[in-house]
């Protein structure tokens, strides 16, 4: 059937994947479905209904819908939405800065440590600053873990220290002096108007300042920190979304054979 609202794109239907031209999948190759939410401080309406399908177009998305709406607040509505992306990335282009470290598992690391550094290393780690949540942080140091994943409490050759949360720089960086740590790492979890940012900046910037920085292995973590914003912080390495015990012990053992050597 052609024209009208039946009227289709062969392109639509494709069922090849092209690299070059890689767009949202919904129901079938390259429809550019996406879904998406967001908040507009208008009151709930038809007229805020509108506001959100041309905002959605200007963004690039065919075809808007709003599939679901609720007011917030007085003069403030979210929106649930549908729409085909027009846009599309060249996969192919894209080199994304990664730890580049071989993941072991615990007894492997310990093991890796015995053979080559010969000592345990010292690590602590805390969510800094006004930060209060601690399931990353917990994730990583706790004996328990996460997921199947031991925490560096739990290995034989990790002297693991978790301080916790709302911990300052100050007393951060006290506990590493009087501890001699090997590692530090930091977890970052409030990320509003860029708090975190500024956090990890101080650390790094007061760790110079005592001459230290160089004599540790710097790590951070957090859902929104990756390795290349890390890097351009200051730090050695940031671990994100999907990252264990595993890949922060493997990461820390290697990069102090690295150092020793």
């Amino acid at each position: 059937m052609s024209g009208g609202l039946y009227s289709m794109d062969k392109k639509e239907f494709s069922t090849e994947l092209n690299l070059k031209e890689v767009k949202p999948y919904g129901d079938t190759m390259n429809d550019g479905k996406t879904q998406m939410s967001f908040t507009l401080p208008l009151p709930c309406g038809d007229e805020a209904i509108e506001a959100a399908k041309q905002l959605m177009k200007k963004m690039g998305f065919e075809n808007p819908q709003v599939v679901f709406y609720k007011e917030l607040t007085e003069g403030f509505t979210f929106f649930n939405c549908y729409g085909s992306c027009t846009h599309n990335v060249d996969y192919t282009t894209i080199s994304v800065p990664k730890v580049e470290t071989t993941t072991m598992d615990m007894h492997e690391v310990d093991d890796f440590i015995k053979e080559n550094i010969g000592r345990s290393l010292v690590i602590i780690g805390a969510s800094t600053g006004t930060d209060a949540h601690t399931v990353g942080i917990d994730a990583i140091m706790n004996m328990k873990g996460y997921a199947g994943h031991y925490g560096l409490e739990r290995y034989e050759m990790i002297e693991a220290l978790n301080m916790g949360s709302q911990v300052s720089n100050e007393d951060f960086i006290a506990k590493a002096i009087e501890l001699k740590a090997d590692a530090l790492l930091v977890s970052q979890t409030v990320t509003q108007k860029d708090v975190h940012i500024k956090n990890l900046v101080e650390l790094v910037e007061m760790l110079e300042a005592e001459g230290l920085r160089d004599k540790v292995i710097l790590c951070c973590g957090g859902p929104r920190l990756s390795h290349e914003l890390a890097k351009e912080l200051g730090y050695d390495a940031g671990f994100g979304m999907n990252t264990y015990a595993d890949d922060v012990a493997s990461y820390i053992a290697q990069e102090m054979q690295k150092r020793l050597k």
